[in-house]
C-alpha cells in the first residue's frame, strides 16, 4: 500500500509540476514577447523615409534604454542598398538578422550572436514604408538574463512546493497506513493471545471495519472445535463398538467355546461392518470440508439399482423424477446412503420399491428423494429409535442394524435429514432422504 501510494503521489506531482512547469515559463516568455512586440510597433508607426532615401523616426522611442550602450535592450533597422540604422545602445555591435525570408508577420526566435554571456530573444518584422520601395527589416532585440531569472525563480519555487507536497503526501500516506491497518494488528495481537493464553474466541472489542474479520475467525474456531469433537467423539464411538464384539471373541477363545470359529466370524463381520460405518463417516467429513462436492441423483439412484437387482432379482423397482437433479454430496457417498435405503426396502418390503428423486421440487435449496416398499412399515414410535446404531426391529433376517445410522450420520454431514413416514402409494416404509442442492 505505501509503495502504491508513493508511486502515484510521485507520478502525480511529476506530472503536474512538469504540466505547471511548461505554463507559467509559457506565460512569462509571451508576456516578455509582448513587450518587444509592442516595442516593434512603436518603431514602425515612428518610422518615415527622409528626403535622402533614408529612414528616421518622427519622435523618439520612450524606453531609455535604447539610448545607453549595451544595456541589454536593442532595435536595428536595415534595408538593402542601405546602411543600417541601429540605436544607440548597440554601440560598436550590429544584430545579424535571419534575411533568408521575408517576415510579413512578428517573427520571434532565440540568438546567440552576441555570446553565450548575452543570449538575445529577438523579434523581427519586414516593412515597405511609404514613399518607398525598399523592404525594410525592423527588428528588436533584449537580453534573455531577466527572462531567465524570472523563469529560474519559478522553477525554483515550484521544486520546492512540490517537495513540501510530496513529503506532506508520503507522510500523511504513511500514516493513514499505519493507523489504517492498526485494527489488523489488534487482531493479530488478539489471536496471538489466544494462541498463548488459551482464549476460545476472539472477544476484544474491535473496530467495525474488520469486525467481519473477527467474526469469520470466531466461526472458523467454532468449526474446527465442532469437527476436534466430532473427531473425539466418531473415535469413542469405534472403540465403544469394537469393544463388545472383542469381548465375547475373548470370552470364547478363553473358555475354549466348540462354537469359537463360527463366534469368531459372526463378530468379526459386526467389526468390520463397523469399521465400514466409521470410515464412510470419515470420508464423508473431509469431503464435506472441501465444499465442492457434487452429485447427479439419478446416475447414483440408477446404479444402485442395478446393483440391488442382482441381489434381490424378484423385486420390482421403480424410478422416477427429475433425470437433471444434483445434489452438494460426493458421489460415492451419495451410492453408499442410497445403497442403504434401497437395500433395507428391497430386504424387508414385500417386493416393490418405488425410488423418486425431487419427489417435491418446491424447495430450490434441498432436493427429496422418496425410498418407498409395499412392507410392514415401521411403527411410528420406533422410527427415532431405528436410527441408533445396532437397532433391528427384524432380527430374522441377516444384517447389523447400521445401516439407516450410516444413512443418517452421512447426510446430516452434509446438511441434509432422513425421515421415516407411511408410503401412501405402497403401504410400506416411505424414507424421505432430503439433501442439499448443488450450486
Amino acid at each position: 500500500m505505501l509503495m502504491i501510494a508513493f508511486a502515484w503521489v510521485t507520478v502525480l506531482l511529476v506530472g503536474g509540476g512538469l504540466a505547471l512547469d511548461h505554463t507559467l515559463t509559457g506565460l512569462v516568455t509571451r508576456n516578455f514577447d509582448d513587450q518587444l512586440g509592442n516595442m516593434l510597433t512603436a518603431m514602425v508607426a515612428s518610422a518615415e523615409i527622409g528626403p535622402d532615401g533614408e529612414v528616421f523616426f518622427n519622435r523618439p522611442l520612450g524606453d531609455q534604454r535604447f539610448l545607453e550602450p549595451n544595456s541589454g535592450l536593442y532595435w536595428q533597422i536595415s534595408g538593402q542598398g542601405h546602411d543600417d540604422f541601429p540605436s544607440r545602445s548597440l554601440w560598436d555591435r550590429t544584430l545579424k538578422l535571419q534575411s533568408d525570408h521575408v517576415d510579413t508577420a512578428p517573427h520571434i526566435y532565440d540568438s546567440n550572436q552576441f555570446g553565450d554571456n548575452e543570449r538575445l530573444r529577438m523579434i523581427e518584422r519586414s516593412v515597405i514604408l511609404p514613399g518607398s520601395n525598399t523592404l525594410w527589416q525592423f527588428s528588436v532585440a533584449a537580453s534573455r538574463g531577466e527572462l531567465d531569472a524570472q523563469i529560474t525563480r519559478i522553477r525554483a519555487i515550484l521544486v520546492w512546493s512540490f517537495l513540501v507536497l510530496g513529503m506532506g503526501l508520503f507522510i500523511m500516506a504513511g500514516l493513514q497506513t499505519y493507523y489504517g491497518l492498526g485494527p489488523l494488528r489488534r487482531v493479530r495481537r488478539a489471536i496471538a493471545a489466544m494462541r498463548e493464553g488459551g482464549a476460545p474466541r476472539v472477544n476484544e472489542p474491535l473496530p467495525l471495519e474488520v469486525q467481519p474479520l473477527v467474526e469469520e475467525i470466531n466461526l472458523l474456531l467454532a468449526h474446527s472445535e465442532k469437527q476436534a469433537e466430532e473427531a473425539r467423539t466418531h473415535a469413542g464411538n469405534l472403540a465403544h463398538a469394537l469393544k463388545t464384539p472383542l469381548t465375547v471373541v475373548m470370552n470364547a477363545a478363553t473358555a475354549h467355546a466348540p462354537d469359537l470359529s463360527d463366534t469368531v466370524i459372526r463378530e468379526a463381520a459386526v467389526m468390520r461392518r463397523q469399521v465400514d460405518h466409521h470410515l464412510a463417516r470419515a470420508r464423508a467429513v473431509g469431503r464435506r470440508a472441501t465444499g465442492l462436492s457434487r452429485a447427479m441423483v439419478w446416475e447414483s439412484a440408477d446404479a444402485v439399482v442395478r446393483a440391488v437387482t442382482r441381489l434381490y432379482p424378484e423385486v420390482r423397482f421403480d424410478l422416477d423424477g427429475q433425470r437433471e437433479a444434483s445434489v452438494a454430496i460426493e458421489r460415492q457417498d451419495l451410492d453408499e446412503i442410497l445403497g442403504n435405503l434401497v437395500e433395507n426396502a428391497a430386504k424387508y418390503g414385500g417386493g416393490s420399491v418405488f425410488i423418486t428423486i425431487d419427489a417435491v421440487p418446491t424447495d430450490p435449496k434441498f432436493c427429496d428423494i422418496w425410498v418407498e416398499d409395499d412392507g410392514m412399515g415401521i411403527p411410528e414410535a420406533e422410527r427415532e429409535r431405528i436410527f441408533d446404531r445396532g437397532a433391528r426391529l427384524d432380527t430374522g433376517k441377516p444384517g447389523t442394524g447400521l445401516g439407516l445410522a450410516i444413512v443418517r450420520d452421512v447426510a446430516e454431514l452434509y446438511g441434509g435429514a432422513v425421515t421415516l413416514s407411511e408410503s401412501e402409494d405402497l403401504g410400506g416404509l416411505l424414507t424421505t432422504l432430503r439433501l442439499p442442492r448443488a450450486k
